[in-house]
């Protein structure tokens, strides 16, 4: 595994920095020249220390820009997220288009007739199994979701919080309009309409369901599997940080363990001064990878670190080093002291999401899974897991800095801050076109003349803290407007017991898979 993350001695240095620095320093012994540290380790090393002079020349390129390589590049510079996005992304070396695989079991399992959990789990790997041991090199990254493990009951108790919320709000005088990013082999979608079909054929008339699909692969083989199926299906091959189309009407936005593969960036603060700088990552010519540390400059982590101020989220530095200068002084002064924090990775992708679900689906409700904490991960603040699969054994790194493509990255959320942002976002004024505000429907229960800009507390000056404002100035029964009930985060646990069919997960001896696996999940709703 540890030759995948670069050739010969690069993968080691990669896999350990301090032996990297260890071994530069000797090979600079030698030529009697000072060994030059990339690394920011200890006070001697500051940012007047600039990094090597062919680094500086290299050219800034973003993901997006990389696009059409056919292989990883030299020579370049990036920030971190584009850096994980390129991994990732990239449609031709990328990890998701390239290594992985999620696990599909053609028969659902048939949970009741389990005895426990360990027998469940057995099962489970004896269907892996299945897939066929690894060759040489990188084996298949196959990994599995609940949507896949507990198919069809974790899908139906999907589509059943939708429909509830649907039936309670909307119908009859609205179609049940379904978004759904990283859908993967398409199975939540069709578990979700078969489940609309049998059980709410009054709501599927009236259900159109659109999948944003980022992969080539995956657009082709959601058609296959739904579209024959179900009329209402619309695959977009887009992904969804270029969505650019107004969804005028209520929907709902399906975002089920995808946000955990969205970039970061990351930050580190000068221990003297407090102040921020943004990573990048620098790929010289022999295909080594470096970081170095710069002023923040790029507007993305500039308007999360401005809303993480307004949120009084505090930033990762030990409470006595932001009260005392003097204090920051001395301990930055010591011995082998660093004079920069730990590596914090910013979730700067999900906010762009939260910006596209704001300004394109203004009157969306957001249903949102993920990890909320994970093992084994890389050093640094809410930092990902790095890993791969090699001779059919999973194996995490160290490091950050591993060959594009070859290695998932995934990272853990939040979710209380995760709420935070989100709830901030919305209540950002809505900048729409003169056009775009014409395309927007009014309700049928709305009242107001300018239903997106008329104040509502027009009507009343009560307002639950538990309810956001209407998008749309429809009126509760009672006569004031009526608002969307705030955003809450809820455990694995809590949100299936609410709305899935525990007696069809249940095993033999009382317990329940679906229940006490999945505790490092969370959910947004």
């Amino acid at each position: 595994m540890v030759a995948l993350a670069s050739s010969g001695t690069r993968a080691l240095l990669h896999k350990c920095p301090r032996l990297s620095a260890r071994l530069s320093s000797s090979s600079h012994l030698r030529s009697g020249r000072k060994a030059p540290d990339k690394i920011n380790y200890n006070t001697r090393i500051s940012f007047d220390d600039a990094p090597d002079a062919e680094h500086v020349t290299y050219k800034r390129v973003t993901a997006n820009d990389l696009e059409h390589c056919h292989e990883p590049p030299r020579r370049v510079k990036m920030l971190v997220r584009d850096f994980i996005e390129d991994s990732l992304y990239n449609p031709h070396y990328g990890y998701f288009p390239k290594q992985a695989d999620i696990f599909t079991a053609i028969e659902p399992i048939d949970i009741s007739k389990l005895d426990n959990v360990v027998h469940f789990q057995a099962e489970v790997a004896e269907r892996y199994a299945a897939y066929g041991p690894d060759g040489e090199g990188p084996g298949r990254q196959i990994w599995h979701t609940p949507t896949e493990l507990f198919k069809p009951w974790y899908g139906r108790a999907i589509a059943q919080c939708l429909v509830s919320e649907y039936l309670l709000k909307y119908f009859p005088y609205e179609d049940f309009i379904i978004y759904e990013i990283g859908a993967g082999n398409g199975t939540l979608a069709l578990d979700i309409l078969d489940y609309l079909r049998e059980r709410y054929p009054e709501v599927y008339e009236r259900t159109r369901y659109n999948i944003i699909e980022i992969s080539g692969n995956l657009v082709q083989l959601q058609r296959k599997k739904l579209c024959g199926v179900h009329d209402c299906v619309n695959v977009v091959h887009k992904s969804v940080f270029r969505w650019d189309t107004l969804e005028p009407s209520p929907c709902f936005f399906l975002a089920m363990e995808v946000i955990d593969n969205f970039a970061h960036d990351m930050i580190r603060y000068d221990l003297r001064t407090l102040e921020p700088y943004q990573g990048l990552i620098t790929i010289d010519a022999h295909g080594d990878f470096s970081t170095y540390y710069t002023r923040v400059t790029d507007p993305l982590i500039a308007s999360f670190l401005a809303l993480r101020r307004r949120l009084m989220h505090a930033p990762p530095i030990p409470r006595l080093l932001k009260l005392s200068s003097t204090f920051r002084t001395l301990y930055t002064n010591l011995p082998f002291a660093p004079n920069l924090s730990p590596p914090e990775y910013i979730p700067t992708r999900l906010l762009t999401l939260l910006r596209t679900l704001r300004r394109h689906f203004p009157r969306h409700r957001l249903l949102l899974s993920d990890f909320s904490s994970l093992p084994d991960t890389i050093e640094g603040v809410n930092a990902p897991v790095v890993q791969t699969r090699y001779r059919n054994e999973t194996v995490p790194c160290t490091t950050l800095l591993v060959k594009q493509g070859y290695f998932d990255i995934f990272f853990p959320t939040d979710f209380e801050k995760l709420r935070d942002m989100y709830e901030d976002v919305l209540a950002q004024p809505l900048q729409l076109s003169a056009a775009q505000e014409n395309v927007l429907p009014r309700s049928p229960l709305s009242t107001t003349a300018s239903p997106l800009w008329l104040d509502n507390s027009f009507f009343s000056s009560y307002r639950p803290k538990n309810v956001r404002p209407s998008t749309d100035g429809a009126l509760s029964a009672s006569g004031i407007p009526a608002g969307e009930r705030k955003s809450d985060v809820f455990t694995h646990a809590e949100f299936l017991s609410t709305y899935a069919d525990l007696n069809k997960t249940r095993l033999r001896n009382g317990e329940n898979p679906l229940l006490e696996l999945y505790q490092n999940v969370k959910f947004l709703f």
